[in-house]
């Protein structure tokens, strides 16, 4: 099992969106599609994680070390919508406590909100087999 990606930028932001299970077999899909944002935005990243199943600890793993990846290039990671059954297995204070803080939204609208008024184009790009109405 793997993961579907979208990528979409939004002004001084861009949203890395993730559909499927986040486990070990999906951690170099999700490490390329953080390049991906690496490579094509700018500003934070805001994870958005509404059509993630769950995620395993080397799942939660790969988020850590993107946040640090982000980190270097000057650059933050945000989540939105952890999955309920995920919140059990993130660090004592979610990710606040890692090497690199994480703010974590309670859903997406909730990010965006946090960036508002930068207003201008957004652009996306998805996996091919992104679900369809997302």
């Amino acid at each position: 099992m793997t993961i579907e990606w979208r990528y979409t930028i939004h002004p001084g932001l861009g949203v890395l969106s993730l559909a499927g299970f986040l486990g070990q077999e999906a951690v170099g899909r999700f490490q390329g599609a953080v390049g991906w944002a690496l490579a094509r935005g700018t500003g934070p990243v805001v994870l958005d994680l509404t059509g993630l199943r769950g995620w395993s600890d080397g799942g939660r793993l790969a988020v850590s070390e993107a946040a640090s990846r982000l980190a270097a290039e000057g650059r933050g990671l945000e989540l939105a919508a952890v999955p309920a059954s995920g919140t059990d297995g993130l660090p004592d204070g979610g990710f606040a406590d890692g090497p690199v803080a994480i703010a974590v939204h309670g859903d997406l609208a909730t990010a965006l909100a946090a960036h508002r008024d930068r207003g201008v184009e957004e652009r996306a790009w998805r996996s091919d087999a992104w679900p369809e109405g997302g």
